[in-house]
């Protein structure tokens, strides 16, 4: 006798509502771990974590599977889940794939007009405006929305959220630098003289400004990253 689709499915509630309850858990947890409340290399002790947001060990376990596909958690045999604590070659392989995609995107720029879109100048100007006032974990955040604002210039919604999960794993290596000001402070002319250039129409002199400072961004990157991480 063939099964009843819907009763098949129905029994499939269960899974469903601990389905939707984990990718909950596991978006707190990714901001947690994105704005550097949770650190590069620390233990999520399930016991805390579960009783912190009211899920079960169960619900915890599949958030963590979530976040381990992203690349933002990693599992260790007997010793439960940490946050991910990136190397120097992964660093690298994230700006070669920024390299790849972001120059991409501002070349094949065809917008309506001549000028850059808004959210590109809002990133900008919140960048400065952060700087200002000396809040430089906010300068970060205004960064990165200036680069995925680079990326939705191709106009690509799965690329968008590729690039986000790349940027939201590129911060655990931000988290364990030690002066961000030093690190972010030379970049936000470099970020308003692209979007000039976009604005001026030459994508071609943006893509190299952007091409060169995404070079130059992966090597102070590393060598803090790297300054940090040793004994």
């Amino acid at each position: 006798m063939t099964p009843d689709p819907m009763t098949e499915l129905a029994s499939d509630r269960a899974a469903l509502q601990r389905s939707s309850t984990a990718e909950r858990v596991a978006h707190i947890l990714r901001e947690r771990i994105t704005d550097g409340t949770l650190q590069p290399g620390s233990r999520l002790p399930e016991d805390a974590l579960g009783s912190a947001l009211g899920v079960s060990r169960n619900t915890l376990r599949e958030a963590f599977r979530l976040l381990i596909h992203e690349h933002l958690v990693v599992a260790e045999l007997n010793r439960g889940a940490f946050v991910r604590r990136l190397s120097s070659a992964d660093v690298v392989d994230l700006y070669r794939v920024r390299q790849l995609v972001e120059c991409a995107a501002v070349r094949a720029f065809t917008g309506t007009d001549t000028e850059a879109p808004d959210d590109l100048r809002r990133a900008v100007q919140e960048g400065e405006l952060a700087a200002k006032e000396d809040r430089w974990s906010d300068v970060a955040t205004a960064n990165m929305r200036f680069h995925q604002a680079i990326v939705a210039l191709a106009r690509s919604p799965r690329l968008d959220e590729y690039m986000r999960q790349v940027s939201a794993e590129l911060r655990l290596a931000f988290h364990v630098m030690q002066n961000p000001r030093t690190f972010h402070e030379p970049f936000l002319g470099r970020n308003r003289e692209i979007l000039e250039r976009l604005d001026a129409g030459d994508l071609a002199t943006a893509a190299d400004l952007l091409a060169a400072y995404l070079r130059d961004a992966e090597r102070q990157v590393v060598a803090g990253y790297e300054a940090v991480q040793t004994p």
